[in-house]
């Protein structure tokens, strides 16, 4: 890297720190003069980040033309603000309600201003250094649905149309800020994307490249499921946890489902429990409920057909059924 080059990287650094800095004081003092706990993240401003990465990932998608390096900087000093912002307001505001008292609490060092811009800081120059490595890993997922969907005819059909990887995109950045120490932001930006599609997927899930989730409408994968590579889901999937009691130890240990690579997941199957294992290959038909593993390779369905016709009473012409 040259002089001037570093000399300019030292520069952005120190802008955007102080930046932070001025947030972190912004919202600090905002609570002392109210008298209360500062405000949590603005939904909005979530989408707007959330709108502002996918913009950058996929800047040549959403500028209609061959991105400008300095129109794609524009977006990234912005995408970085709006971090910044929601970072402090987390680690701000949370503490003092309690928001972490499920799990890791938030660390004491965050109430102080200085330290919690820097580590704002730090954090978002991270999420923004992720980047590169998310579109690598959506190119993955753009290809699954591309190999997956006969009906999708180009990259830019599946960015724009397909609410299964709308999804997927917010999940993989929710859970590099979710990694990061900021739970509540990451759960924002993935509800956000529920809201927005009817697919749940929560962004403490482990989830290998090239997902594909097909339609999507009402899928749900939760907070400690593990997928593998190449594995498809179709709407109405569960990857759920068996109902535990009120204060159960369970809370803090693995609840979902794991699924091993090139898993496929018909249409409205439930699989349920943590020790559950969906070995390579398997295939679970639609409509089934599962809470043991399968083996990999192995195929699962419910003959519906059977069930109907060993349920039915035949009854000649003009006589009443017992």
């Amino acid at each position: 890297m040259s002089e001037p080059t570093t000399q300019w990287h030292r520069d952005a650094q120190t802008a955007a720190l102080q930046v932070a800095f001025g947030v972190a004081a912004e919202l600090h003092d905002q609570a002392r003069l109210e008298g209360g706990a500062p405000a949590l993240p603005d939904p909005d401003q979530v989408a707007q980040a959330l709108d502002l990465a996918r913009r950058v990932l996929f800047a040549e998608i959403y500028s209609g033309a061959r991105p400008c390096a300095e129109g794609l900087a524009g977006c990234c000093h912005e995408f970085y603000e709006r971090v910044v912002r929601l970072l402090v307001a987390e680690w701000t505001a949370a503490p003092g309600r309690e928001l972490g008292q499920r799990g890791e609490p938030y660390p004491e060092r965050l109430l102080d201003p200085a330290q919690t811009a820097a580590s704002a800081h730090e954090t978002a120059l991270s999420v923004l250094e992720a980047l590169p490595g998310l579109r690598v890993a959506l190119e993955a997922d753009v290809q699954a649905a591309l190999d997956g969907d006969p009906a999708a005819r180009s990259r830019a059909e599946i960015i724009l149309c397909y609410p299964g990887f709308y999804a997927i995109a917010t999940y993989r950045l929710a859970h590099v800020l979710w990694l990061a120490g900021a739970p509540l932001l990451a759960r924002m930006m993935a509800e956000h994307a529920h809201h927005r599609t009817g697919i749940d997927l929560h962004p403490g899930a482990g989830i290998g490249p090239a997902l594909f989730i097909d339609h999507g409408t009402g899928v749900v994968v939760g907070e400690t499921a593990v997928l593998g590579a190449r594995c498809r889901l179709y709407q109405g999937v569960t990857l759920g946890a068996r109902s535990i009691p009120k204060g159960d130890a369970m809370r803090s240990r693995k609840r979902h489902p794991t699924l091993e690579d090139e898993v496929t997941i018909y249409a409205n199957a439930t699989i349920l429990g943590g020790d559950v294992v969906i070995g390579k290959g398997a295939i679970i038909g639609g409509n089934t409920w599962v809470t043991n593993s399968v083996p990999a390779g192995a195929r699962m369905r419910i003959d519906v057909a059977a069930r109907v016709a060993e349920a039915v009473v035949m009854v000649p012409d003009g006589a009443q059924p017992e």
